[in-house]
């Protein structure tokens, strides 16, 4: 939890909002790999490569 403080005050103090929404989007994009367990995201993982 410290972890999370320290980036909130970084963002706060510095003025670096912009880092809010990128974090929120790997949040969510993370959040939907894991509830997909990779079966349903595993065909366009193969078509990247």
């Amino acid at each position: 939890m410290t972890f999370l403080a320290e980036l909130k005050d970084y963002i706060t103090s510095r003025g670096k909002w912009w880092l809010a929404p990128v974090l929120l989007l790997l949040l969510v994009i993370g959040g939907l790999l894991v509830l997909a367990q990779g079966s349903a995201v595993a065909p366009f993982i193969y078509t990247i490569f």
